[in-house]
């Protein structure tokens, strides 16, 4: 189910939200504020069946509504955003460090998604798989919504093949002369910054290559949260610029004068609709502009 296209709100879907159940208008008031309710009184909320929900609608526990939340006040990325490659059915971009990959709490407009779908008019595009906001390098967006399924499908079982290049001006360890596998835990729960490595089920697997004056090459065969940043990290080499590892800085939304040096150079695959091979490599460098 989705709104009709709202001016301002161009390349950005309503959200969708689960009620507990009760009266509409009174839920809405009591989590959101006055604000949400009178979007209900103007008639800027629908159900799942397109219905427009009114102050007397009730719908019972777990029932979806559409609207549009009101835009955040958003620092603009200062950054350009390259295409790679597209077709009829896949858009690569180069994205630079600090934009977000998809629309989450404070970042909308100044994400990777919006931004492209405004500037091709392709108001289908979607993410193949994500890129974390500081990341930055090669992302694919499918352009159609019958193919976004087997894209998003090849990413989620791994079988796209990934390499990022990652700076450490740490020093590299005297053991660390040959490349090393890292295989353990990553556990990032809900509502800690960091992510963090415990006993158990290996779930998180990074090859790192040392290539000389504190660049390496990083290859995942899992995508964990922040996984590489934690795995650098556990060798005594966090990734220069990383306001997370190994510990928590406080870094205004609108400085950009330290990206983190990490960047996802290069991704190949066999596409899952045409069968071609695919290769994909970033124009960026490490230790250059976001």
């Amino acid at each position: 189910m989705s709104l009709p296209a709202r001016p301002g709100y161009e390349g950005i879907g309503p959200s969708r939200l689960r009620v507990h159940g009760g009266p509409v208008l009174a839920e809405l008031h009591s989590r959101f504020g006055a604000d949400a309710a009178a979007k209900v009184l103007a008639g800027e909320v629908v159900c799942a069946d397109g219905s427009v929900v009114t102050e007397v609608t009730e719908l019972p526990a777990g029932a979806f509504i559409y609207w549009y939340r009101d835009l955040p006040d958003e620092v603009v990325v200062p950054f350009d955003m390259p295409v790679l490659y597209r077709d009829e059915n896949i858009v690569v971009v180069d994205k630079p460090h600090f934009l977000a990959t998809m629309p989450r709490g404070g970042h909308v407009v100044q994400t990777a998604l919006v931004r492209m779908r405004r500037a091709l008019g392709l108001w289908e595009l979607s993410p193949a798989h994500r890129l974390d906001r500081l990341t930055a390098g090669v992302l694919v967006f499918t352009a159609r919504r019958e193919v976004r399924g087997a894209y998003q499908t090849m990413f989620a079982s791994g079988a796209a093949a990934k390499t990022y290049l990652a700076r450490s001006s740490a020093g590299t360890p005297a053991e660390l002369v040959e490349p090393v596998e890292l295989r353990n835990r990553i556990v990032k729960r809900r509502g800690s910054l960091q992510a963090v490595v415990e006993p158990g089920e290996v779930n998180a697997v990074t090859l790192v290559e040392p290539l000389g004056d504190g660049l390496f090459r990083l290859t995942p065969s899992t995508g964990r949260t922040h996984q590489l940043r934690v795995h650098m990290n556990s060798l005594g080499l966090p990734i220069d610029g990383d306001p997370l590892y190994p510990r928590v800085l406080d870094v205004a939304l609108g400085d950009f004068s330290t990206p983190l040096q990490l960047l996802a150079h290069r991704l190949a695959f066999t596409d899952p609709v045409t069968g071609e091979e695919r290769e994909f490599v970033s124009s960026r460098t490490i230790g250059g502009r976001p």
